[in-house]
């Protein structure tokens, strides 16, 4: 185990309100994939021990979720778009619901990374141009290159963004707390939103209000299922995970920041690196949630400043399902086994140790077991 750096992270635990939830602290658990859905990518009783272990974050963010099948880009990733999907989210959400926690599910479609062997009948994945990701997909199979993908026509893009409303719909069944949109990490929102991967010459494309429009008409469609301050979006400007790039970032993610800013949104969160999201957090407004190798000193100090309002963390979180617990009792804290992130089964996934029995009520300081 390793210490925690810095004095007891006070900031962290001041409450903050989003929409119409009130959080009783600022350490968000930040959506992971573990690969570990059970048959027809449903949500298992595996799951729903992995999600309580951690309800005493003030805010869970699900692990992406497919919002259909032509979505799926790995195995074992869970869906929102079957009965079965939703009747497994519900017992999740029940799970986190009865130790007091707050979880919202993020929206995912792979677009252009996934592989027909994932895809329904054996079809292309779809992008917004018929340009192949550089790297390989996981399948069932294996590792296999990444095909080009079928370029989305116009036509389209309306049952695009109604398979995400259906998702949103569905996720309200399930008693989610709310929605994050993955707009990050090379997937098909982003995919759209950067000039490196969308070279389409319609609405959808060229100037960077045209690359935007997806992401903005997801989101309006979304808010419309949900309401004010019960979706949020995460947006990745400089990673070049999953081959991205764009030639103007700061531009570009600007522009989305202050689109998404006027429509009440629950917050933004946005994986960080070594871009200056300054900018970003001004556009938009609050709440800002920062991402990208916070630890409970850097996350301190970025509450304090004002460059924050909350901090999500994932492998720590992974690691450590009583995180809050240990950030206030300046305890030590578990290392991650990243041989085990992606490898099935409860080792590496529910069997991480916390400080003490778990409590009930979900706040700063309850614990996890």
């Amino acid at each position: 185990m390793k210490e925690p750096k810095g004095k007891p992270a006070a900031e962290l635990f001041s409450p903050i309100r989003i929409g119409p939830l009130e959080l009783p602290n600022r350490i968000v658990m930040a959506p992971m994939s573990r690969s570990r859905a059970g048959e027809g990518n449903a949500p298992n009783c595996m799951n729903i021990r992995y999600y309580k272990q951690r309800a005493s974050a003030g805010l869970i963010i699900t692990e992406a979720s497919q919002i259909s099948p032509r979505g799926v880009g790995y195995p074992g990733t869970p869906g929102i778009h079957s009965y079965d999907q939703i009747a497994g989210w519900r017992r999740v959400v029940d799970g986190v619901h009865e130790d007091g926690g707050r979880i919202f599910l993020q929206l995912w479609h792979v677009g252009r990374i996934s592989h027909p062997s994932m895809q329904p009948n054996g079809q292309l994945p779809v992008g917004p141009s018929a340009i192949a990701a550089r790297g390989d997909a996981f399948t069932p199979s294996g590792l296999q290159p990444f095909p080009v993908p079928r370029a989305l026509e116009t036509r389209e893009i309306p049952d695009i963004i109604a398979q995400y409303q259906r998702a949103a719909e569905n996720a309200r069944a399930a008693g989610f707390d709310g929605v994050e949109l993955h707009g990050a990490n090379g997937y098909l929102l982003d995919q759209f939103l950067r000039d490196g991967s969308n070279r389409r010459t319609d609405q959808y494309g060229g100037s960077i209000e045209n690359r935007a429009r997806l992401l903005l008409e997801v989101a309006a469609a979304v808010a419309g299922v949900w309401g004010p301050g019960r979706v949020g979006v995460r947006l990745s400007p400089i990673s070049d995970f999953n081959d991205m790039r764009d030639s103007n970032p700061a531009a570009t993610f600007g522009y989305a920041a202050e689109q998404l800013g006027g429509m009440g949104l629950a917050y933004l969160h946005v994986i960080e690196g070594e871009f200056d999201s300054a900018p970003l957090r001004r556009a938009f407004g609050e709440p800002y949630i920062a991402n990208s190798g916070y630890d409970m000193e850097r996350a301190r100090a970025a509450i304090a400043s004002g460059a924050a309002d909350m901090v999500s963390f994932g492998k720590l979180f992974l690691a450590n399902p009583d995180l809050p617990v240990r950030f206030l009792r300046g305890a030590a804290l578990n290392e991650p086994d990243q041989a085990t992130f992606y490898s099935g089964g409860e080792k590496g996934y529910t069997d991480y140790p916390a400080l003490a029995p778990q409590g009930s009520s979900g706040s700063a300081v309850s614990t996890a077991a």
